[in-house]
């Protein structure tokens, strides 16, 4: 794409009262259409990098299509002011989305991304499958410090978001960033998906508050972990309690916070990550 994560701009630095002329990196923020079959579903103002990942893991998050598979072509096309991800699914899944349109009611909401009532913004995501891995307090804190030197974007920014999928044993498999903490998330599902990683077999790791709609989205590809820098909503608590997700949160240094679900936090488990 001709658009890049980043960009270089001047701005007038002040250190200990002098001030200098120079150039500071800063983000890429830009308007991202998602359309299915000609029809736009959603913009999202996000960072214009791994957008194949972007459509799969929001197309995925969203219920539009079940596997990375369901999206037949995708092609990112630059408009005036941002890129339009023109996504072609099936036939089925065609027919699926348009009857949820005409279901739903009002303007489109931010965060929800396309969620159009509040009835429909509180249902429950079904719970994720119950399986036997547990995290040792140890591998939570490691999870944490391996995002946080994985971050190349935010390195030279300081400015945006990242969720990655640690799995004890083997670190950190992969980390996407955005100015979004809900896209940063959707990157990561899609690129998950594209390399047939099982989101069930370690933990989402967010720099980011946490949300019922990170709540949600984590549900939605089957992980039982959250682990996050950030605080969680009293929402997102309720949602991570329904849908049999351990909520850890406040994760700094050796400390942690964990919110429901805690019988996967076992301190007699030996760590051995890479």
């Amino acid at each position: 794409m001709p658009q890049h994560a980043h960009i270089s701009l001047s701005r007038s630095a002040w250190r200990a009262g002098a001030v200098s002329r120079g150039t500071r990196i800063v983000p890429q923020e830009t308007p991202i259409a998602l359309s299915y079959c000609g029809g736009t579903y959603a913009v999202m103002m996000a960072t214009p990098a791994d957008l194949e990942d972007f459509a799969v893991g929001f197309s995925l998050s969203e219920g539009i299509i079940a596997a990375a598979s369901g999206i037949e072509a995708m092609e990112a096309v630059e408009i005036d002011g941002g890129i339009d991800l023109q996504i072609r699914i099936g036939q089925a899944a065609s027919q699926a989305l348009t009857l949820r349109r005409r279901a739903l009611a009002g303007p489109v909401g931010c965060g929800l991304c396309g969620v159009e009532s509040i009835e429909a913004a509180l249902k429950p995501r079904a719970p994720v499958a119950e399986n036997p891995l547990q995290l040792q307090p140890s591998e939570v804190c490691d999870a944490v410090r391996l995002l946080a030197n994985q971050q190349p974007l935010n390195a030279m920014t300081h400015a945006v978001h990242a969720a990655g999928l640690y799995v004890p044993g083997e670190g950190m498999k992969l980390v996407r960033e955005d100015v979004g903490r809900h896209n940063a998330l959707d990157k990561l599902v899609g690129a998950m998906a594209v390399a047939g990683l099982a989101a069930n077999s370690g933990a989402i790791v967010l720099t980011s508050r946490v949300s019922v709609e990170m709540v949600q989205k984590t549900a939605a590809c089957g992980c039982c972990f959250i682990l996050a820098v950030s605080a969680p909503t009293a929402l997102a608590i309720r949602a991570a309690e329904i849908a049999n997700i351990t909520l850890v949160a406040l994760v700094r240094g050796a400390d942690f916070d964990v919110y429901t679900h805690q019988h996967r936090i076992n301190p007699g488990k030996r760590a051995d990550v890479a």
